[in-house]
């Protein structure tokens, strides 16, 4: 069985985690405290899942999620990720992770950074443009017609491949944007951010799901503009 190694286990982290162990995979969960920290989530996740630290989790791991705040990406252990796919989950909030200039002038983009981090891993931009407590409910079925749909960008085709049967495995369609440098086009505050898998005439904290397949991610994708250009 495939096994998940998470670089980060917060909200996205965990949920992740716990959606893939329903769909049958074995998951190493880590942090930035250590593994003992993550007793809880263990024992909510089951028994498929184990804590470690985080070149542990990146060495056990067949497929490897960061999700960590973007200001930490330097953190990342990069050997134990050498030839694997890699799904980051980044985002960049500057008054979190304070201002990065590559990404202010847009000269860049945030999974950009992560792959020149690990020159020798394929990553794979995911699971950054949908809310957690959305992530959390909406996965379907294969071939239910309120499956939802979660956008993709990389520059391999095969880790694509990779990352499109894992979120196909655990209840939801990938959209692929193309290379790594398109993910900009689901960044914070686009009209593909967030907003796609909310019930419209609902506000943030209280958004309510709704599911949204392939057309009405299109349909924000159009939409999309560069900060820029706001």
């Amino acid at each position: 069985m495939t096994t998940i190694g998470l670089i980060g286990s917060g909200n996205i982290g965990s949920t992740v985690a716990r959606l893939a162990v329903e769909a049958g995979y074995d998951v190493v969960v880590s942090n930035s405290r250590g593994p003992e920290t993550l007793a809880d989530l263990v024992e909510r996740l089951g028994p498929r899942a184990r804590a470690a630290t985080a070149a542990e989790a990146a060495a056990a791991a067949d497929l490897a999620v960061v999700t960590v705040p973007l200001k930490n990406y330097r953190e990342v252990p990069v050997e134990p990720l050498r030839g694997k796919v890699v799904i980051d989950t980044n985002n960049y909030y500057p008054d979190r992770d304070g201002h990065i200039a590559e990404l202010d002038d847009e000269s860049t983009t945030t999974s950009e950074l992560l792959q020149a981090h690990l020159p020798d891993s394929h990553v794979v931009k995911g699971f950054n443009n949908i809310y957690v407590d959305h992530l959390a409910v909406l996965a379907r079925p294969a071939g239910d017609p309120d499956r939802s749909t979660l956008t993709i960008a990389g520059d391999d085709a095969s880790a694509k491949e990779t990352v499109t049967a894992f979120l196909d495995a655990i209840g939801y369609d990938a959209l692929d944007l193309g290379a790594l440098a398109e993910g900009w086009r689901v960044q914070r505050d686009t009209s593909a951010y967030v907003t796609p898998y909310a019930t419209p005439g609902t506000t943030y904290p209280d958004w309510s799901a709704r599911p949204a397949g392939a057309d009405i991610l299109r349909s924000a994708l159009d939409e999309a503009r560069r900060y820029r250009d706001m």
